[in-house]
């Protein structure tokens, strides 16, 4: 999302690098304006009284001014009434730049500003079919290619944290000539794919199962329980059996999915038949009770599950 200057800017970022982004960019577009732009921090939460208008004061050099809050979400009470009755008629010739971070605070400031200033909102940034969006648009705003696979592997790798991701995606584009491949992606973080629950239900219905295993091993280890393993596959199972009935639907209605649930569900039905997905579904269902209390052991149970599921892809 492209951000340009006006006299007030507001941010709302629920996705720390992507706000990063913003204001990087407009301070580009300021320094690009006039080298010579006087860039002021302000601290949202030590503001003292009057404080805005002292330093809106024309400079005895006449330079432009703009101004950065940060941490509008901290805001205290003298800075809320202040920048409240600057909105109605900010100056002109300077910028100030208002980044909220999230949270109640400083709500009556955003409600103030509503519709009456340039708004850039960044929500969190949740599920891998938008990650890797944001790595295909990073590539291309490059000038570079990067394969369906390679974007899959980095996003699997180093998916949780989107900064460290997109950091990777430029230390790619910087060590890699020509078009990045899954290859690349392997060789550059080897050992980084995560071990989540969902990680594990893509090695299932890919019919990987040592690595599934390994991954569920791994996932349990760091905090997943089998519950939610169980969980995460029985959901792809899912997705896929609604996409799978929905081909031979014949104009009944189906089940409303999300197009990057849907199209990932059309990828994992590649090398299973509608009676091999039936009894997958049958399996995950009996680990699911097992889990919950119906077995001993529910390692072991989500562990003969994840064999079992694996072997019916052909």
């Amino acid at each position: 999302m492209a951000v340009t200057l006006a006299p007030i800017v507001l941010i709302t970022s629920g996705e720390p690098v992507l706000g990063d982004r913003a204001v990087a960019s407009l301070r580009r577009q300021l320094r690009a304006a006039d080298p010579n732009t006087d860039i002021v921090e302000i601290d949202a939460s030590q503001y003292v009284s009057g404080q805005l208008e002292a330093m809106l004061t024309p400079s005895l050099f006449g330079e432009p001014r703009a101004f950065f809050v940060a941490n509008l979400e901290q805001v205290n009470a003298p800075f809320q009434e202040e920048l409240i009755a600057y909105a109605r008629a900010p100056e002109p010739d300077s910028v100030l730049v208002l980044r909220h971070n999230g949270g109640q605070r400083g709500k009556k400031v955003l409600d103030a500003l509503k519709g009456k200033v340039p708004t850039y909102s960044f929500d969190k940034v949740k599920y891998p079919n938008d990650k890797a969006k944001i790595v295909v648009q990073d590539v291309r705003e490059a000038g570079r290619k990067m394969t369906a696979d390679a974007v899959d592997a980095i996003v699997a790798a180093l998916g949780s944290d989107l900064r460290e991701l997109l950091s990777a995606v430029s230390q790619l584009m910087s060590d890699v000539e020509g078009t990045i491949t899954e290859d690349d992606v392997h060789t550059y973080f080897a050992g980084r794919v995560e071990a989540t629950a969902f990680n594990v239900a893509d090695a299932v219905v890919a019919g990987r199962a040592g690595k599934a295993v390994e991954l569920s091993r791994h996932a349990i280890a760091t905090g997943n329980s089998p519950v939610a393993i169980v969980g995460a596959i029985a959901t792809k199972l899912r997705a896929m059996a609604q996409v799978l009935g929905g081909r031979s639907a014949k104009g009944r209605p189906t089940p409303k999915m999300n197009n990057w649930q849907a199209s990932r569900a059309k990828q994992d039905l590649r090398g299973w038949s509608g009676q091999r997905l039936a009894e997958a579904i049958q399996a995950i269902a009996t680990a699911d009770a097992e889990v919950k209390g119906l077995s001993r052991d529910p390692e072991y149970a989500l562990e003969r599950a994840i064999v079992t599921i694996c072997a019916l892809r052909s």
